[in-house]
Formats: structure tokens, sequence, C-alpha cells
């Protein structure tokens, strides 16, 4: 990989390049891929670096609409939109789930999104070393486990509505738990860099549907304890804010009133805690500096 701190400079960027981009394939795979929002007033001449965030999408890979609704908070805030597209059926003909878990068959999603966030630093200025996340339903899930295993990389990270959770609970095996995390992706938990990144949960009122997630015997997903968190969604990100909160990492905790299991009607608290985050980053900056 790329150091995350490398920059295109001042080289020339295409109409492609600026604004909402285009899909590019991921260098690292061609099989996965990626799209921008950079900010109308981006200067390939400039000094200024941007702040970045990226938004993974759910089970219906609607990672362009995900983009597009950051479009207005990328321009308000100078700050550069990643939006990664993980395929269905890669490998399996079919298969829906493959980035949820993070590790499926001989691919490392976590690592893949790591390797475009560096792609990406190539081409702009962006403060890639830490970054923005935010995932709904299936990125939700993606989105809480890469914090486990890169809290370093995140300045902060937001978790919509997840099927499955993993929690923080030493006692039980991946995926239910993190007893054997270390063994699953030669990785331990660091808990003071995870007390360190800002966390917000968020959901619809109303998300409390339960057929799509019960995890059936027959599944490949199954385990002893699998839905042992809670029969729905927000039974499950309750109990996963809470072995949060339980290990002393802060949690915000947002429900939006009439709302459904729906990613992009539970975005303006997301657009909130952003905002927040950045706030706060720029205030610490600004102390360290004087």
């Amino acid at each position: 990989m790329t150091s995350p701190t490398r920059t295109r400079g001042a080289k020339r960027l295409s109409s492609y390049e600026l604004g909402r981009t285009p899909f590019f394939a991921a260098r690292c795979d061609q099989r996965f891929s990626y799209c921008l929002y950079v900010p109308d007033n981006y200067d390939p001449a400039g000094t200024a670096t941007y702040p970045l965030a990226v938004i993974v999408h759910g089970t219906r890979r609607t990672a362009q609409r995900y983009r597009d609704k950051f479009a207005a908070f990328g321009r308000a805030h100078d700050c550069i939109v990643l939006a990664p597209l993980f395929p269905c059926g890669i490998i399996e003909p079919g298969e829906l789930n493959n980035y949820k878990h993070i590790k499926f068959y001989d691919i490392r999603f976590d690592l893949l999104l790591l390797a475009m966030i560096d792609e990406v630093a190539e081409r702009y200025r962006v403060h890639a070393e830490r970054f923005l996340l935010h995932g709904f339903s299936g990125g939700g899930q993606f989105a809480h486990r890469f914090f486990y295993l890169h809290p370093a990389r995140l300045m902060g990270v937001s978790i919509g509505a997840p099927g499955t959770v993993t929690l923080l609970d030493p006692d039980r095996d991946w995926w239910c738990g993190i007893r054997d995390i270390e063994q699953q992706f030669d990785r331990s938990l660091d808990y003071d860099r995870l007390r360190e990144v800002p966390v917000q949960t968020v959901i619809g009122a109303n998300d409390t549907e339960t057929w799509q997630i019960t995890i059936r015997r027959e599944s490949r997903l199954w385990m002893e304890g699998a839905n042992d968190a809670g029969r729905t969604r927000r039974e499950r990100l309750e109990a996963l804010a809470t072995s949060f909160e339980r290990a002393g990492l802060r949690v915000r905790h947002d429900v939006v009133p009439g709302v459904g299991h729906n990613g992009l009607k539970v975005l303006e608290p997301v657009k909130a805690f952003f905002a927040e985050t950045l706030a706060s980053r720029c205030a610490g900056a600004a102390i360290s500096g004087a």
C-alpha cells in the first residue's frame, strides 16, 4: 500500500475527478470500486487539506445515493466523501453479505477500504490518516467491526441499524464476541484507542422487523448465541452500545422518530455528529498549535 499522506499535488485533475465522480475500479482489486464527492472549491494547485468521510452502503448497494446525500455536507465542511461499492456475488453467485463481517474467503474488506483510501490520497490532498466512517444496515455491521480492528484510523464512527452485532464481549468468539479476534484477524483490540474515538449509534424508532435478521441454524452465520443480542435491530444496537459503554467508550445515541429501516432517512443526525466531530478536531488542533 502507498502512504496515506502521499498526494497528487498540483497535477491537473479532469472534470470527472471533481464534484460527483463516476465509479473508479480499485487498483488493488478491480472487482471493487468507489465513487467520490470532491467539493467544487477544491483547487489541485492549492494547499488546503480536506477531511475525509467514508459512507458504506447496505445490502442494496446504493453507494451512489449515499454519496449524493452527503454532497451538501461535503460542500459545507470542505470534506471529500468516499462511497465504496462491494458488489454482490463475489466468489459465490448471488451472495449478498460478503463485506459485513470483514472477512470473506481470502478477501479482507477492511484492508480493501484502506487501500481505496490510500489511492484517493494519491490524487487529492486529504486527511487520510484519520477519517469519519458511517454505515447503515450491512454498512453498520461493517462499520463497528472495522472500528474494532482500526480505531487509530478513525476520527469518529457512526453505526446505523446493523442486523447483526459483534459485542465487546470477551467471553464469546467472533462474530458474536471478540474473544478470538487476534486469531481471526492477527490484530488485538486496543481499548485505549477505541476510547479515543467518538461513537454514534443511529436507528429509526420504527425499525423493529425481525424477518431479515433472525439467524437460523441452517445459515452459514449460525453459531450459539447468534440471536442473543436481541430480536430487533433496535434491541441489538442498544446491546452493542451498552457493551461499548461498559468498556468506557463514549456513545451518542440517536433514535429518529417515525422512521423504519431506511438509511436515507436517518442521515441528519449522522451529519450533525460528523459536524460536531470535525469541529472538535479543529478546536483540538487550534489548542495544540497555540
